[in-house]
């Protein structure tokens, strides 16, 4: 198993990418805490204890900084240490440039790229003290290329690879990487609500001519988060079928 004993911590693991990743993550011998508003987060737990796995559930806000202090310090107690953070957890609110809402851009700000920065600010702290840690924060293909009624969206997930890159620098030195990782179009509970039309027009504009499921982005994850990934840090890890080439 390639994450045998480790911690794990995922935000945003209640549904779509952040589900695959916390049972992707508890298959591989993780002990997983999910992190999550959305009480779906309870049952994937309960799924995973269900398979002799071990796993967690905590309803908090990547937004709420003590929150995030009195969690991150009973799982410390409790398991000795935190060995991995997935920085899963974002929103959309999609609207062009001119019809965007002050409350919509903060909206976004706020959860993808400050809970981004909280959560890796106080969880860091306790890998810096035993001298291990994997950073794996989401990105998107959208901030590396932009996308249309997306500008709050693509700030945040741009923002996140630039800050994943300053950690690198930052926190190396702990026996810490820190690390991107760019999904493209994946099939979720939030793409269900898209017009099949417009999901068979997205298809078509990618090489491999289909859409990622939620595992396929968690394999990716799974990597970065292992000791395979020892000497990888700083870098933005794209799957995205080939359309930002």
């Amino acid at each position: 198993m390639r994450l045998k004993n480790r911690i794990a911590i995922v935000t945003g693991g209640a549904r779509g990418i952040g589900k695959a990743i916390s049972m992707l993550f508890a298959k591989e011998g993780a002990t997983v805490i999910i992190w999550d508003l959305l009480p779906e987060g309870e049952q994937v737990a309960k799924s995973i204890l269900g398979n002799d796995q071990v796993a967690e559930f905590t309803s908090i806000s990547v937004t709420d900084k003590v929150a995030i202090e009195v969690e991150a310090e009973r799982i410390h107690k409790k398991y000795g240490k935190i060995d991995i953070l997935i920085n899963n957890a974002g929103i959309t609110k999609d609207r062009t440039l001119h019809k965007m809402s002050e409350n919509e851009w903060d909206a976004v700000i706020e959860v993808n790229l400050k809970g981004v920065f909280l959560c890796t600010q106080v969880v860091s702290q306790y890998m810096k003290d035993t001298g291990y840690g994997r950073i794996v924060s989401a990105a998107s293909n959208v901030g590396l290329r932009g996308n249309f009624g997306q500008t709050n969206y693509a700030a945040t997930k741009a923002g996140v690879i630039a800050m994943s890159k300053t950690w690198t620098i930052e926190l190396g030195k702990y026996g810490i990487t820190a690390n991107a990782l760019a999904p493209g179009f994946t099939l979720t509970e939030m793409t269900d609500q898209i017009p099949k039309e417009h999901v068979d027009s997205i298809k078509s504009q990618i090489p491999l001519k289909k859409a990622a499921t939620p595992m396929d982005i968690a394999y990716g994850y799974l990597y970065l988060a292992s000791d395979e990934a020892s000497y990888v840090s700083g870098i933005c890890l794209t799957i995205d079928g080939g359309i930002s080439r």
